[in-house]
């Protein structure tokens, strides 16, 4: 990484935690550490261990595009998604530090470079198009359940523009991919050798993907599965919280807060966008800010109790692999 995006990356996470500790000021310190208080230790280890779920999930969809990976090295694919998501979620990366961390993770057990980048690719593409249908879904929800114009003006021009961006991205991504990679092999053929084989390779290997429609469709209904399944977690969350927030009214919040965290993939973390989006879209279904603001405080903890353990373990591989 150069200068200039570690300089950027900082500017983003200083403002990002700016943004979260004013919008918890505003809300009120001790009115969101009691709300967190009331999920109880057997509130939050059910969160935990449903998360865990949720990367099995994911895992699934990634080993469903992998050419060549039988079914019982899906672990191995669940396990570099836990690695992937908590260098995402708590280090001080965008969602590209993530992707190399994951990448690493599968490369230590022997899996073909080409492999893993094409696989990835073709597991975000999947992931961002059942992304897309759930934000759609979470749009329509919001837009029938909100009454109040003066709402209505502020908070649906965001979401629409949130899907556009989210559309936009993904049309981006699917119709760029070959094109990427050719230009990616042409430029590197004048910085390292071999460079243009390994596009070459990764090109063959997303060929070989896209010939076996059912697995793309079976990555696609992993990562459907992953995004419901953690909304989901949230609403499990608020039961333990006391808070009788109505299923439907918990995947539309979380709908909407999984598309403002795409859009803002370059901030670590998306921290202080998640946070306001809480405060912001929660009251529309009854929960209060304070509510909303402990949930988002309660999923960073639960990143953190996953994450930690996760990249220690993988510090302590990727130390092995340099003494081995």
């Amino acid at each position: 990484m150069n200068k200039s995006a570690q300089i950027g990356l900082l500017l983003a996470t200083v403002i990002g935690l700016a943004v979260a500790a004013a919008t918890i000021g505003s809300v009120g310190l001790n009115q969101v550490t009691t709300a967190m208080a009331t999920i109880g230790w057997l509130g939050m280890a059910s969160f935990v261990l449903w998360s865990g779920g949720v990367l099995g999930l994911l895992g699934m969809a990634w080993v469903s595009v992998a050419p060549g990976q039988p079914a019982h090295r899906a672990p191995l694919f669940v396990w570099a998604r836990t690695t992937r998501e908590a260098a995402t979620d708590i280090l001080p990366f965008s969602q590209l530090g993530g992707l190399v961390v994951g990448a690493r993770t599968l490369a230590a057990f022997g899996v073909p470079q080409p492999v893993i980048y094409a696989s990835m690719i073709a597991d975000l593409t999947t992931e961002m198009a059942a992304q897309l249908l759930f934000t759609l879904a979470g749009v329509a929800v919001l837009l029938l359940v909100l009454t109040d114009q003066s709402v209505q003006n502020g908070l649906v021009p965001l979401a629409l523009g949130g899907v556009v961006a989210m559309v936009a991205l993904m049309a981006l991504f699917v119709f760029a991919q070959k094109p990427v990679l050719a230009l990616a092999g042409k430029l590197g053929a004048r910085i390292l050798p071999g460079s243009i084989a390994m596009t070459d390779a990764i090109r063959h290997q997303l060929d070989l993907i896209y010939r076996e429609p059912k697995r793309v469709i079976a990555a696609f209904l992993f990562n459907l599965a992953a995004w419901l399944a953690s909304a989901a977690g949230a609403w499990i969350a608020l039961r333990f919280m006391g808070v009788g927030t109505p299923l439907w009214a918990v995947l539309m919040i979380e709908a909407l807060i999984f598309t403002l965290r795409s859009v803002a993939f370059a901030i670590p973390g998306a921290i202080g966008v998640q946070e306001a989006a809480y405060v912001l879209i929660g009251p529309l279904v009854g929960m209060p800010p304070a509510t909303a603001l402990a949930l988002s405080l309660l999923k960073r903890a639960r990143d953190v109790i996953i994450a930690v353990p996760a990249l220690l373990a993988w510090q302590v591989g990727e130390a092995r692999r340099v003494v081995g």
